[in-house]
């Protein structure tokens, strides 16, 4: 696949196995799942779930630009949380990082996340 590129940046958490942060075929984006690592500790960022929230948007973002696109290119978000009572603050959070027309969306209660992250997204983008 010639126009297959591999999207890589140091503004978000390197991989932790055996994938890169994002794919890039044609004019669309293929974002790997992003948990609240902080990309220069590579540790789990410490405080509520907001705080993961907010961190898991900044890495997307971050990947989004490295990819050429934004946030605002998303046309695919899937959101992963290991308590769906928190679906209300993903919410309210992801309203201040994107405009309308939102993307499709899909949140889906899991028992566990790598390193004990209670959120992870991952998407699709369209440049």
């Amino acid at each position: 696949m010639s126009n297959k590129s591999i999207i890589q940046t140091d503004n978000a958490p390197k991989a932790i196995g055996t994938y890169s942060q994002a794919v890039k075929v044609g004019n669309t984006v293929y974002l790997s799942g992003q948990i609240a690592l902080d990309p220069e500790s590579m540790e789990l960022v410490g405080g509520d779930i907001s705080q993961q929230i907010k961190q898991v948007f900044e890495n997307l973002k971050a990947v989004c630009e490295a990819s050429g696109g934004t946030l605002q290119n998303i046309v695919k978000l899937n959101i992963f949380l290991t308590d769906l009572g928190n679906f209300a603050t993903v919410n309210e959070i992801m309203a201040t990082y994107f405009e309308q027309p939102y993307p499709a969306r899909a949140a889906v209660g899991v028992a566990a996340l790598p390193k004990g992250a209670e959120v992870e997204m991952d998407g699709v983008l369209a440049l």
